[in-house]
Order: structure tokens, then sequence, then C-alpha cells
């Protein structure tokens, strides 16, 4: 039982890494354009999920965990701001080649101003809890310059592949909340849940997914155009 958060995060990422070899998508080629932003958008979230833990959001049920700690978080808590966002962004890349159908740019206006105003709501009537004001705080922001700052081309397809993801994020996250492997205070939170799920899940991992894809998009614009710049 010791290693259920631990088979989870693997459970996460084998058939991505797997499926990255794929003749088709070819993902490991990609590999080198995520590892930079996955470790600053993991340094934020990070810096997030410790002081979370400190102020008592959350907590981790020791009968899932191994009791390997860093920087007071379980070894496990701390992989899984790899697995999650590896293999998000697989299924991303993955949408992106099967896929041709886009949302044009207004659905995708269209929804970043719901999420944007839904966050103005959420931080009005529930600014008291920590875990809700963070998660909608920073959500908001990334949206706001993804969407009217920098004018993300990329944002339509993301917010598809964001829909997909939540299949296999009801699954491995519905376990962690079930058993439960972390625990949520309730006092922190809106204290609504989808079936075992907070709501804050939902939203806290579209910004983890968001930062990430954003990076991803972002090193590999940048890669083309330095081999475009050396090859003209």
């Amino acid at each position: 039982m010791k290693y259920t958060y631990l088979l989870l995060n693997l459970a996460t990422i084998f058939f991505p890494v797997v499926l990255s070899f794929d003749n088709k998508v070819k993902f490991y080629k990609s590999w080198r354009f995520i590892w930079p932003g996955m470790a600053i958008t993991g340094l934020v979230f990070l810096f997030w999920d410790v002081l979370f833990t400190i102020k008592g959001v959350w907590s981790f049920n020791p009968k899932y965990i191994t009791g390997i700690t860093i920087m007071q978080l379980p070894v496990e808590e701390v992989l899984f701001f790899l697995t999650t966002p590896f293999a998000c962004i697989f299924i991303y890349a993955c949408l992106n080649y099967y896929i041709k159908r886009e949302l044009n740019s207004l659905s995708t206006r269209v929804i970043s101003n719901i999420i944007i105003v839904l966050s103005l709501l959420v931080l009005i009537f529930y600014r008291q809890q920590l875990y809700t004001r963070v998660t909608f705080s920073l959500l908001g922001v990334l949206v706001v310059l993804s969407q009217f700052i920098f004018k993300a081309r990329w944002l339509n397809r993301f917010y598809v592949a964001y829909l997909v993801s939540l299949l296999p994020f009801y699954i491995i996250n519905g376990y962690l909340t079930s058993l439960p492997v972390v625990l949520y205070n309730n006092a922190e939170n809106i204290g609504r849940r989808i079936g075992t799920i907070p709501i804050e899940d939902h939203f806290y991992c579209m910004a983890l997914l968001l930062m990430n894809v954003g990076f991803f998009e972002y090193f590999k614009t940048r890669a083309v155009k330095l081999h475009y710049d050396r090859t003209a």
C-alpha cells in the first residue's frame, strides 16, 4: 500500500512514454522541448504545494506513500508535476497530429472570457479559501496572458486537449481522492466535489497544463526559428 501513489505516477506516464515512439507522431523527438518548461512550471507549482502543505490545505495519507520526502513533500507528489504534464502534453501532441479541425478564434475567445469571468466571480465569493484563491488567481492570469497578451494561436488546441485529458484525470485523481491518498482541508476550498474530486482540482490542473503547454510551444517555436536562422 505504501507504493500506491508511486504506482499511480508510473501508470500515468507508462503509455505516453511507450507510445512516444509511434512512427506517426514520433513524440520522442519533442521531448527536448518539454523539459525546460516542465522545470520552470514545476518550481512554481512546487512552491505552492509546499505552502499548501505547511498551511494545511492538504496532507498526504502515510499509508499510501513511501515516506521519502523532498522539500517536505512526498517524493510521489514531486513526481506528479513531471508525470502529469508529460502525459497531457503527449495527448496534446497526438491530437494536433490526428485531428486537423480546430476551434475557431471566436469560440476560443469565448471560452477564455468565460474562464476569466468565472475566476473573478469565484475570487469575489470565495476569497477566504487559500486553495481556491490561488488556483483561480493563477488560472485567470494565465488565460489573460495567453489569450490577450501573447495571443497564443495554440490556445484553441489546448482547450480541446484539456477536455480529453479529463478522462485520465478522473481515473488517476479519482484514486488519489477516494482512497484517499491526498486529504483536503475543506475550510480552504469551496467544499464542492465531482465524485470525490474537489472542484478546484479541475482548474488547478488546467493552470498546470496551460503553463506547461505554453512553455512547450515557446521552446519548440524558438528551436524552429533558430534552425531557420542558421540555414537562411
